[in-house]
């Protein structure tokens, strides 16, 4: 006779009771503060909760000035100060709207579902019916142009992509369909075949594969919180505190821009108190907290503000079976963690934003360009509204020393499109009168030389 177990029976809607009982809810004030919009989040506290919360106000192009969280008790109370990307309060009423139905009593009913807001841009989060290739390896010169030439090749739009750099590793999530249907690729022979060729890409000259990894997907995913998961899956944070960053500067340059991390504890209250002050930038809030979710960690208290051009943060966090970090070896771990999580991000030197009409191929000939002109691409970003394309590289002089105004006019006339360029320099001392900001040059030019060859 089959034997029977008295496991203990759960109500499925026990789990969703809590909610039910205590919805969230959310406010949205601009009568409050006189520059920004205060957005306040109550709700019942559950794993993730503040990830969640953030990670919707940075789909947005948020940025976040201060915020106090605080989720003792069982229950979870945000306050955040937010402006849009020029400074200025959140008005435009669909958006408010968008923010209290996701956030509030509705958001539950939404999980696992595409949440659209209006102006949404396909490629920087979660997109439709696209094929998304995943893939980390070595980094090295030109590997980005490698990789685009290969999708052009098997006759692959590339409609959105991220690519991160740190500690000679590179990450990226590319969103990709097949031209002829101009939907994801789903044929098994066209997968292998890309897969294959991708690998052989990520393995470059040599013969080791260790580390290098392919995978794909369809449907929906969070590019940048997937991106902070397979780097920290690769532990590139082993490259040391203090490793050289994306940007390729000197020695100097990037201690300034290097984060200062402490952990002490706090004994009253059972917590370890996180301190970070680092150069102030967007979405480095979310960086952070979605380290500490994928350590396992939980942020209890939070205070995040900024002293002139430096953020200044203090998490109260414990690990998620209740205990604290007491050996040296579990702060050091959580150090180097949240460091690599705000370097990933920074790229110090030449951005250049390219607009085009989307094409097969754009996304190869463009790398192509910057590899032949001997730059390295350190950050890479492609958006695509309706049939225009938006690249966005950070590069660098492949041998490291900063890109000077001849390799620039040298893309300006091969690459044949309009083309803003924009020069960010860290000054060379915190004394200095330019610290606290950043120096920065636009330029813009307008010009065809090549223009049929990038537009059809």
């Amino acid at each position: 006779m089959e034997s029977v177990h008295n496991w203990p029976y759960f109500d499925p809607e026990y789990e969703n009771l809590s909610h039910r009982i205590n919805p969230p809810r959310v406010s949205v004030d601009n009568t409050t503060c006189s520059d920004c919009t205060v957005v306040k989040v109550d709700s019942v506290n559950k794993p993730g909760t503040l990830l969640e919360v953030v990670q919707v106000l940075i789909d947005l192009d948020f940025a976040i000035s201060k915020a106090y969280i605080s989720s003792d008790g069982g229950w979870f109370m945000d306050v955040f100060h937010v402006t849009d990307q020029q400074g200025h309060k959140i008005t435009d009423k669909n958006t408010i709207e968008y923010i209290e139905k996701v956030l509030g009593p509705e958001g539950n009913a939404l999980k696992g579902k595409k949440k659209p807001w209006p102006g949404k841009r396909v490629g920087l989060h979660s997109i439709g019916d696209y094929t998304a290739i995943e893939l980390i390896g070595t980094d090295r010169p030109g590997l980005l142009s490698e990789i685009s030439a290969v999708l052009a090749n098997l006759n692959c739009n590339v409609a959105g992509a991220e690519v991160w750099t740190h500690n000679m590793r590179v990450a990226c999530v590319l969103y990709v369909k097949d031209d002829t249907t101009c939907r994801a690729v789903d044929d098994p022979i066209k997968l292998l075949s890309m897969e294959e060729q991708l690998k052989n890409v990520l393995r470059g000259r040599g013969d080791d594969l260790k580390g290098a990894r392919t995978s794909f997907s369809m449907g929906c995913t969070h590019t940048d919180r997937r991106l902070h998961q397979m780097m920290f899956d690769d532990r590139d944070y082993e490259g040391g505190i203090g490793g050289r960053c994306a940007g390729g500067g000197s020695k100097a340059e990037e201690d300034l821009i290097k984060p200062v991390i402490t952990i002490e504890r706090c004994a009253e209250k059972g917590y370890s108190v996180v301190n970070v002050r680092c150069k102030d930038r967007s979405k480095l809030l979310f960086d952070i907290v979605c380290t500490l979710t994928d350590m396992q960690y939980v942020v209890f208290h939070a205070s995040i503000g900024a002293e002139g051009p430096h953020a200044i943060q203090e998490y109260y966090i414990r690990h998620m079976d209740g205990c604290t970090l007491d050996t040296q070896g579990e702060k050091d771990r959580v150090i180097k963690c949240i460091e690599a999580a705000i370097l990933r991000r920074v790229s110090e030197g030449v951005s250049l934003e390219v607009c085009a009409r989307d094409r097969v191929g754009l996304l190869s000939d463009l790398t192509r360009v910057l590899r032949e002109n001997g730059l390295s691409v350190t950050r890479a970003g492609v958006t695509t509204i309706g049939n225009q394309a938006m690249n966005v590289f950070y590069v660098r002089d492949a041998s490291g020393i900063p890109v000077d105004a001849k390799t620039i006019e040298t893309l300006r006339r091969e690459i044949g499109q309009t083309v803003m360029v924009n020069v960010k320099k860290t000054p060379p001392s915190e004394s200095s009168p330019e610290s606290s900001k950043w120096n920065k040059t636009s330029f813009s030019f307008s010009f065809g030389s090549l223009f049929d060859r990038f537009l059809p």
